[in-house]
């Protein structure tokens, strides 16, 4: 593999508080202060002027549904949409078929991902045995496997003291434990956000409480347990609020929002449009300002996509009875960057601090950086192109996507991993 040069770029590093027009230097798989004479001479160089090279993006909450589900995913397809939207590592969930709570379920993954992946893939365990939430699973056995975190996503662990004892053993094994925060019992044919929007569609609604308890709930059991809890998709205003309180009292708690939560609100689900059903729903717009203020202030650490497939037929039916869930590699970008930088005046280098350093460090992935001895993963990205959006011609095996048939203003150009360009801004160059 030849040596990368990368010139006149805008690098953003926020690990390294870097902000300026300049080289990057690959050699091997990883970066290097220089190349010398000898190695420019041979390196394939990129000149990115008027564009931003940045570490790859991590995204800690995908849905690739392989094994089973492949009709809407594979870890293959998956992965080139990831690279796409400029994700160099992700962290998929474990609600496959079968889900993941044994060991030979993740060496199918890492099987697969070795095979078919073109960026790194990192699998999470279940917290109970068939995300039944009933009995836990082998943690130190699915630990030793090479799980990054625990979690039933998709289902919300019910019992407190199951939930007690899973953070207990998460504990002991040096285990984040990531939690979809839902009261079932609040939430039953709940449809969208419990509200004036879904009183005026005849919806079902679905009450912030439903978040804010069990968000209470595992902010308790980790301060009684001394536990990190990542809690997930973060949507209700009061549920931001209860962590940043947490925050400041020192307890193990980290927490993400998604692209859609902070770009959209129930009102724009008056076209009954299934594409924007999603869980947990979106909600209002005084939600959605006090999830920009927890990106704002920190008490929300990252941006996860919840890159969530459902085919076409999944999706045509009925509002009541279509899944939940979106897809989100591709558009996360752009849509981070109009909603945050361009409307409510983030700065750039803090939207991809959300976006690489903060989710690495989230999860303890070696990613996040561009410093020298660092795996080679890049982002080049033109913050200003705009683009039309044609999710039914995306690298996913879905369409699923609220931002279908939109302009979109941020286009990734190239993505590097581990040295080597996977996607050129068109195509996938590696599998």
């Amino acid at each position: 593999m030849p040596n990368l040069w990368i010139t006149n770029a805008r690098v953003i590093d926020p690990a390294a508080k870097r902000d300026a027009v300049g080289d990057l230097f690959v050699r091997d798989d990883l970066l290097v202060d220089s190349l010398g004479a000898a190695g420019k001479k041979g390196a394939r160089k990129i000149d990115a002027r008027g564009l931003v090279a940045c570490p790859g993006l991590v995204d800690i909450h995908v849905h690739f549904r392989e094994p089973g589900q492949t009709h809407k995913e594979t870890i293959g397809s998956g992965s080139r949409a990831a690279a796409a939207g400029g994700f160099t590592t992700v962290v998929c969930m474990p609600n496959t078929t079968p889900v993941v709570d044994n060991v030979g379920t993740i060496q199918f993954i890492k099987d697969a991902a070795a095979r078919d992946a073109v960026v790194r893939i990192y699998p999470t365990g279940c917290i109970t045995v068939g995300q039944k939430g009933e009995q836990l699973a082998p943690a130190g056995s699915l630990q030793r496997a090479g799980v990054v975190a625990l979690t039933d996503d998709g289902r919300c662990v019910q019992n407190n003291e199951l939930m007690r004892r899973a953070l207990e053993y998460a504990k002991m094994f040096d285990l984040p434990v990531m939690d979809h925060c839902q009261d079932d019992a609040l939430t039953h044919d709940a449809a969208m956000n419990e509200g004036v929007i879904s009183t005026r569609l005849g919806l079902r609604g679905w009450p912030n409480a439903a978040e804010d308890l069990i968000v209470s709930r595992n902010v308790i059991l980790s301060s009684y347990t001394g536990a990190h809890i990542h809690l997930q998709h973060i949507s209700s205003k009061y549920s931001v609020e209860i962590i940043r309180r947490a925050k400041a009292r020192g307890l193990r708690i980290t927490a993400e929002a998604t692209p859609h939560h902070i770009a959209l609100t129930d009102a724009a689900l008056a076209t009954y449009d299934t594409n924007l059903k999603m869980n947990p729903p979106l909600r209002t717009e005084a939600d959605r300002q006090e999830i920009l203020a927890g990106l704002r202030d920190g008490a929300l650490d990252c941006i996860s996509t919840d890159h969530a497939p459902h085919t076409i037929d999944d999706k045509d039916r009925e509002f009541d009875s279509a899944p939940f869930g979106i897809i989100g590699l591709e558009t996360a970008l752009p849509v981070c960057l109009n909603v945050l930088v361009r409307q409510n005046k983030f700065k750039l280098t803090h939207v991809i601090d959300l976006m690489t350093r903060k989710p690495a460090q989230v999860m303890k992935l070696p990613a996040g950086t561009l410093a020298s001895g660092a795996p080679a993963d890049i982002t080049l990205f033109d913050p200003d192109e705009k683009w039309g959006y044609d999710a039914k011609a995306g690298f996913s095996k879905s369409s699923n996507s609220p931002w279908h048939g939109q302009t979109l203003t941020g286009r990734v150009k190239t993505t590097v991993v581990a040295g080597r360009i996977v996607f050129d801004g068109q195509k996938i160059l590696a599998s």
